[in-house]
């Protein structure tokens, strides 16, 4: 699908906040089974560092031009360290705050034969006073931005949200939220929320039909108090409701490799296209058109312009 590159994106400043990741990938070759357990060995011969989490959200807005500013926590760590110097590279510019307390959350991906074989976790949470310090920095940054993007991972670093979402709404910013966990009631007032289908059933429980999942979605906006609910639904595309209408996106994935940040590249999308003036609806076919192309690429990606437009 042809379009134009919208005017705007450069002008486009979105404040990403929440669970910051890196994200590292060890590519190998699977030649034999161990001795020692059935698993296969992997000769680790090429090594990748990746933005994971809320970074990716932002790294992927700042693919599309936007200027992006990301708020969040990491450790005092190497870890840490990385996730500063591949923002720099991105040009993301950085807000981070360094917890003594806490190691940096990684993900730690082994790769063989094109597949992902093993992932290792590691995570803490952040620390109240860091929290806390983080807190008053949201509310320092908020006139500088246009939209903000709150990336949950259910890490810790969103326990404020209620208190951001309610400072945002006094600045009257555009508020997206990538929600998690079990209670929505936290992200009410903010302005379009982005749950996946096991999201989504974990708070409104399951449907038989189209019309009884349309019921519990309106619903739960309702009650949210939200603009617009967005739900992505993988191979069914995705389904956005509004006070107005009903409105469905077919996938438009050509070959589906690999789906972990696809989310991220979404709610990123969107929120870059609001900035840079595109209606809702024109906006979520462009994030659809995005989610489409990213999850044919491996790991954690990006999508740019030129793919998105031309």
């Amino acid at each position: 699908m042809s379009a134009m590159i919208p005017n705007g994106l450069a002008a486009t400043r979105i404040l990403v906040v929440g669970d910051v990741m890196l994200d590292r990938y060890w590519f190998g070759e699977v030649s034999r089974i161990s001795p020692e357990a059935p698993v296969p060995v992997v000769r680790v011969e090429r090594r990748e560092e990746r933005l994971g989490g809320a970074a990716n959200v932002a790294r992927n807005a700042a693919a599309l031009s936007a200027q992006i500013g990301l708020l969040g926590v990491v450790g005092q760590d190497e870890a840490g360290d990385v996730v500063e110097r591949l923002l720099t590279d991105s040009n993301i510019r950085s807000y981070l705050n360094r917890d003594v307390a806490i190691s940096t959350i990684i993900k730690l991906r082994v790769i063989g034969r094109q597949q992902q074989l093993l992932r290792i976790d590691f995570e803490e949470s952040p620390t109240d006073t860091v929290l806390r310090d983080k807190l008053t920095q949201f509310n320092a940054l908020l006139p500088q931005y246009d939209l903000i993007v709150l990336s949950d991972y259910a890490k810790g670093s969103l326990v404020n949200v209620r208190d951001m979402i309610a400072s945002a709404k006094k600045f009257g910013k555009r508020i997206l939220v990538d929600p998690k966990g079990d209670d929505f009631s936290s992200y009410a007032g903010a302005s379009i929320l982005t749950p996946n289908k096991a999201e989504l059933k974990h708070i409104v429980g399951t449907w038989k039909s189209e019309e009884e999942l349309t019921a519990k979605a309106q619903q739960l906006r309702t009650a949210l108090d939200l603009e617009a609910l967005l739900l992505t639904r993988s191979e069914e595309g995705m389904t956005l409701y509004t006070d107005r209408e009903v409105t469905h996106f077919p996938a438009m994935a050509r070959e589906v490799y690999d789906v972990s940040g696809a989310g991220d590249t979404v709610i990123a999308t969107l929120a870059t296209m609001l900035g840079a003036g595109m209606s809702l609806i024109d906006a979520v076919a462009t994030a659809n058109r995005a989610g489409g192309i990213v999850v044919g690429k491996l790991g954690t990606a990006t999508v740019t312009n030129e793919e998105l437009f031309l």
